[in-house]
């Protein structure tokens, strides 16, 4: 009955997992009603993708929240959100996609702290007649911004139990740290966190832009190195460093840690690595090196685990007038939930930041047309010089006075390997030109002896650089193999 309409708008929502593949629209429950005027219904719609036979044994199924705004007449305005009539029976009125609805948007906002479900923390005078808009460029979320109060994220895809960037962020939050965007509350129905209300960023640069743009300063002079030019990034991505430290252990104290087998570690680098080599054939002759950096890790028995970012990039990390905010504590969204909330390595977050310092210049490089080959040469050169910087910077300001340890800097290296190889996949299937960019960290790290990472050196004073101008974030930029899942500015 509901496929009619559900299954269309589905296919055309960008934050729609299901693209490209055959499914149907198998279930609906309301889960609330408020507000009159429109009247909000938040529907959850169940898709089912059929066995296709081939490793796919059976059905898979997936659940998403469509929050819908019914009005008894036809609006307008809204045309462009129009999904149906609900109920699909005859007798339904118009529906329309809630977020897009600012009086819609308005109800929820209310709610909170005032119907069961919506929880409201103490400690933020929330301003309830801020007007709603809709973030035009979240990918796999809806984000309603309040004015310049707060930020609502409506998750799209949901799964009964824990959503991690919420109860990330509250512990976060209770802990005072200065590191996120403190939360402010949730919505929560049943079994299903449903969205998460936090606090607006006013003055938030998007740490990707900003990697992009020291890097353009670079390659626009020839004569200077990294640290010459004024645009450097080393102090940036050292405060980052500090920043992730001081979350990591935070959560640690917040979260249960515990142990698991080096063994285990390296035998799941390893699938992942022949798995690849099947997808990406020019791992091939890179795959015997990388078994020897996952062995490292086989022989170092209990490796320590926490909770941990899990999909830590510079797209994930916003820089305000107060310092460095770490954004979107979901996980990796390809896993399922129950594995993204198991604890996990610092060293993972540690290495997804490693590998977005190596990206942020070369994705400049692709994207600047060129056919000569000296200057193909040069600026691989100059882009090689400000990742291996910003690196040490990083790196360095994270370990501390302590330096990288050997069972650190093996752990590292293991993980940095294992997310290239990841990235080697994905530009392979989507794209292929970029290719060359994790497939050089590949071998770069994997060759012996010089290739591992370098012991971090002792952490010595300096100067800071000046703050970057505030600005507003004006797109989800990524620097990993993918689209950023990131909205708008909050944590």
């Amino acid at each position: 009955m509901t496929d009619s309409f559900l299954a269309p708008f589905l296919e055309r929502s960008r934050w729609f997992g299901g693209k490209g593949r055959a499914f149907t629209v198998t279930g609906t429950r309301e889960l609330l009603r408020l507000g009159a005027a429109p009247e909000v219904v938040l529907l959850l719609v169940e898709v089912t993708y059929p066995s296709t036979g081939s490793g796919q044994a059976e059905d898979q199924r997936e659940l998403y929240q469509v929050p819908l705004a019914l009005y008894d007449e036809p609006q307008e305005r809204l045309e462009h959100a129009l999904v149906g009539h609900w109920p699909d029976d005859g007798t339904g009125r118009p529906a329309y996609d809630a977020p897009a609805d600012r009086a819609a948007m308005a109800h929820l906002l209310r709610a909170f702290g005032e119907r069961p479900g919506f929880v409201r923390l103490s400690g933020h005078d929330l301003d309830l007649d801020a007007p709603g808009s809709l973030f035009s460029g979240e990918q796999s979320n809806s984000s309603v911004l309040f004015g310049e109060d707060s930020v609502l994220k409506l998750f799209r895809k949901v799964t009964p139990g824990e959503n991690p960037d919420i109860t990330t962020h509250r512990v976060l939050t209770e802990a005072g740290s200065t590191h996120v965007a403190q939360l402010y509350g949730w919505i929560e129905v049943e079994d299903l966190q449903l969205g998460m209300l936090q606090q607006f960023l006013r003055t938030a640069s998007d740490g990707w832009d900003l990697a992009l743009a020291s890097v353009r300063d670079l390659f626009a002079e020839a004569d200077l190195h990294a640290e010459e030019v004024g645009g450097d990034f080393a102090s940036e991505a050292a405060r980052l460093g500090t920043a992730l430290a001081e979350v990591h252990a935070q959560l640690a104290t917040s979260f249960p840690v515990s142990s698991v087998d080096g063994a285990d570690l390296a035998a799941a680098m390893r699938t992942r690595l022949a798995a690849s080599v099947e997808v990406v054939p020019q791992l091939a002759e890179h795959a015997s090196a990388a078994q020897r950096v996952f062995a490292a890790v086989a022989d170092l028995g209990a490796v320590p685990v926490q909770r941990v970012h899990g999909d830590l990039h510079l797209g994930q990390t916003l820089r305000t007038v107060l310092g460095w905010k770490l954004v979107d504590f979901e996980g990796e969204p390809a896993k399922p939930l129950a594995e993204r909330v198991l604890p996990d390595s610092p060293w993972r977050d540690v290495a997804g930041m490693l590998r977005s310092f190596d990206y942020a210049p070369h994705a400049v490089a692709e994207a600047m047309p060129e056919e000569d080959p000296d200057v193909l040469h040069q600026r691989g050169v100059r882009a090689d010089e400000w990742a291996r910087r910003n690196r040490k910077a990083f790196l360095a300001a994270y370990c501390g006075e302590a330096g990288l340890s050997p069972t650190g800097r093996a752990l590292l290296t293991a993980y940095v390997v294992d997310k290239a190889v990841y990235e080697c996949v994905y530009e392979a299937r989507n794209r292929p030109t970029w290719l060359p960019i994790p497939l050089a960290g590949v071998a770069r790290l994997s060759a012996g002896g010089g290739g591992r990472l370098r012991r971090a050196p002792r952490r010595t004073s300096a100067a800071p650089s000046p703050r970057p101008s505030p600005g507003r974030r004006r797109r989800c930029a990524c620097c990993r193999a993918r689209p950023s899942r990131s909205g708008p500015r909050t944590g």
